[in-house]
């Protein structure tokens, strides 16, 4: 009896510890793979889950203006270059008039009578030259015909002469009707060698040169009131408005008075004065817009000037527009705003300013690739509200992760949120 209970004790010993090492084998079994899926959870959990946005171009503020004057591109003096009394003023200042107008007239009255002496004149030394003319042609000829007349006298009286010596020779004739008869012969010579002296002298020298001045001198002061009754005409020189006419009816002005001033409107200019910064904007540009405040219309305009150097007495640089004014809208004394930059050069690369990471006085972005970010360096321009512009490290279409960015690393892999 006690040897069987004995044999059921240890039977039933060996049968517990069969079924607790049957259970260990199934506990040990069972949670080994929930530690392996535990491990993975973990790896999981660490990487970082960020939002990105497509960057793009937006407007990132107005284009900049500059105030401006707008000025005649020219100020004309009219100055009298006769003098006289004003008979008659035609144009009134504020008058639009155009090259060669007439402004005002002068009384010519003075200057037609010295211009009647002076034909008078001219005419009574023309006269006299053609007389002068005459009896020196007359001369030559009465000359040219006694030299010929000598000439010939002179054959006979050499053939005279021989056949008298030829006498004397012989006997015939006295010695003194010989040298009496030489002596003629030398005389003859003498006087068609004096007439030839003449005529050579009156072919060579001008004896009327004198009476050619006069007649010459006489043209030319003719010639000069011709001029002096056109410049009774007081005309404009260019195109514009009046602004100036301190002139009346009746009044005396000597040569040389500044009769009225005019200015030039087409084309007419715009003048500003720039910053340096605001210079270097434009700095290279051969047009640009401008607008008179008041009206939309907006028009192009020439860079005719900009400064190199900043003015020492105002500390900026001269600009200076030139546009075509033909139907004189614009009016010096206007004022007008000049664009610096274009609508389409506000249109830029822009973040939201909340993307970017500081480090120091650097700016650093992180941009999605892939799985990955990667840090990228950027360069920052203008603010406008909660965007900025980006003036290098991105570029319109890339992927900038927008929240979380201060916890990542170059390189490290990263999982969208949603």
């Amino acid at each position: 009896m006690k040897l069987m209970k004995s044999r059921v004790l240890k039977h039933s010993a060996k049968l517990a510890g069969a079924v607790v090492l049957g259970a260990a084998l199934m506990t040990g079994c069972s949670a080994a793979p929930d530690a392996k899926a535990s491990q993975e959870n973990t790896a999981e959990s660490q990487v970082k889950t960020v939002k990105v946005t497509k960057v793009s171009k937006k407007k990132i503020s107005e284009p900049l203006e500059q105030v401006a004057d707008v000025v005649s591109s020219l100020q004309i003096d009219i100055i009298a270059k006769a003098g006289g009394d004003i008979q008659e003023i035609l144009k009134k200042r504020g008058d639009m008039v155009e090259k060669g107008d007439i402004i005002l007239r002068l009384d010519p009255t003075d200057v037609l009578i010295q211009k009647e002496k002076a034909q008078i004149g001219l005419a009574g030394s023309q006269q006299q030259l053609t007389k002068s003319k005459q009896d020196v042609e007359d001369g030559k000829l009465e000359l040219k015909n006694g030299i010929a007349k000598l000439e010939a006298s002179l054959k006979d009286a050499e053939k005279n002469y021989s056949k008298m010596r030829n006498d004397y020779d012989q006997g015939l004739v006295e010695k003194i009707q010989l040298e009496q008869t030489e002596t003629q012969l030398n005389n003859m010579k003498l006087d068609l060698e004096n007439n030839r002296n003449k005529l050579q002298t009156l072919e060579k020298t001008n004896s009327l040169a004198q009476l050619e001045q006069a007649v010459q001198s006489a043209g030319v002061s003719i010639k000069e009131l011709d001029r002096t009754l056109e410049n009774l005409e007081v005309k404009a020189s260019v195109s514009g408005i009046l602004t100036d006419l301190p002139v009346e009816t009746g009044m005396t002005i000597s040569g040389g008075f500044k009769v009225a001033q005019v200015q030039q409107l087409d084309p007419i200019k715009i003048k500003a004065e720039l910053t340096e910064q605001s210079a270097a904007m434009i700095r290279g540009k051969q047009e640009l817009t401008f607008y008179i405040p008041g009206t939309v219309e907006k028009t192009k305009a020439k860079v005719n000037y900009l400064a190199d150097v900043m003015s020492a007495q105002s500390k900026s640089y001269a600009l200076e527009l030139e546009v075509a004014n033909a139907d004189r809208k614009l009016k010096p004394g206007m004022k007008a705003q000049v664009l610096l930059s274009e609508e389409q050069d506000q249109v830029v690369v822009a973040i939201p300013t909340l993307s970017v990471v500081r480090e120091g006085g650097d700016t650093f972005v992180f941009v999605l690739t892939g799985d990955q970010v990667e840090k990228r360096k950027v360069e920052l321009g203008r603010l406008n509200e909660a965007d900025q512009e980006v003036i290098s490290g991105l570029k319109e279409g890339e992927q900038l992760v927008t929240t979380g960015q201060h916890q990542l690393k170059d390189k490290e892999k990263v999982k969208l949120g949603q």
